[in-house]
């Protein structure tokens, strides 16, 4: 593969990675999109500049970015009192609301659409099922603050991700050096005498 190519594939490598940060801002899997983008990198250049040892690392990430969401999600609904229901419907508003707040505004709208999203979807689900207002309206606000700190934890360990992808994916061709065992004999054609250093 040409070194142009590999710069072009490169760079669409960083904007699959910038992709999925905004796609992690809806609630969609946006950092798996950063590993399989990483993947296609890999294979479509031999793995010679992005191998391995870089795989493990971002899967390693996102697996720790997803736990990280979930216990923010779910321990701010758990600790207003709220039903599974009650998170579902968060989930589901904080995914409705991201999309609408994508439409007035990206990224910022994203993100307050994901969270007031959040806070109504589990408020509206909790009121559904008899609870009191009171009781809905502090489960909405817990909703709401685990899906922003989600957010910002998992958007957080994205850009460490996108930061490992550009360090070692970067297609800088390096000189291959080849270190002879001591002792081994040199061929030095008679037209270069060879001289000590």
């Amino acid at each position: 593969m040409s070194p142009y190519l590999e710069w072009l594939c490169y760079l669409l490598l960083l904007v699959v990675c910038g992709a999925g940060l905004l796609v992690n801002i809806l609630g969609m899997p946006g950092l798996w999109l950063i590993v399989i983008g990483a993947l296609a990198y890999g294979w479509g250049t031999g793995f010679v500049h992005f191998g391995l040892w870089g795989m493990v690392t971002l899967v390693g990430l996102a697996v720790v970015a997803e736990i990280v969401e979930f216990i923010a999600g779910s321990a701010g609904a758990k600790a207003a009192g709220g039903s599974k229901r009650g998170m579902m419907g968060a989930v589901a508003g904080g995914l409705v609301g991201g999309i609408v707040g994508t439409g007035f505004l990206p990224v910022v709208g994203t993100i307050v659409g994901a969270i007031a999203g959040s806070f109504l979807g589990a408020a509206v689900v909790e009121m559904a099922i008899g609870k009191p207002a009171d009781h809905s309206f502090r489960v909405g606000v817990g909703a709401a603050k685990g899906r922003f700190w989600g957010i910002v934890s998992k958007t957080g360990i994205g850009l460490v991700m996108t930061v490992v992808v550009m360090v070692i994916a970067v297609p800088m061709h390096r000189r291959k050096v080849i270190v002879l065992p001591p002792g081994t004999p040199i061929m030095v054609p008679a037209s270069q005498p060879a001289t000590m250093q």
